[in-house]
């Protein structure tokens, strides 16, 4: 069964040029970020705020060392656990628990179930 010759007209590259153009540009902008047009080197991550170039030397297997605490171009604190890579962000370590946050709402929930309880069990 042959496929119909107004099925493929062109080329797949030709057909969907003009498409996710923004991602284009994007990648386009970042393969000119310092570090990046230079075709590699040390590696080096970007701060979050104004994607300024940042020394980056760890071993993956460990959590990053702390040495910068703050962005030397704007100043802004830096999380150790974030790094803003070449077009995606790494995540070292997962956040503290959130146990502490929903405490409250845990012995409010448990506080009104016993509530209800007593209410339907005076009602019995």
């Amino acid at each position: 069964m042959a496929a119909s010759p107004d099925k493929h007209k062109g080329h797949w590259s030709k057909e969907r040029s003009g498409l996710h153009g923004e991602a284009q540009e994007h990648y386009r902008r970042r393969s000119a970020a310092p570090g990046v047009a230079e075709g590699g080197g040390p590696r080096s991550h970007y701060c979050l705020e104004c994607d300024g170039l940042l020394p980056l030397e760890y071993d993956r297997r460990l959590p990053a060392a702390v040495e910068l605490k703050a962005c030397p171009h704007c100043g802004a604190t830096l999380d150790p656990r974030l790094r803003a890579m070449f077009n995606w962000v790494e995540t070292d370590q997962v956040p503290a628990s959130d146990f502490k946050a929903l405490l409250p709402y845990l012995v409010i929930g448990t506080l009104i179930s016993f509530a209800l309880l007593a209410l339907l069990l005076a009602l019995l």
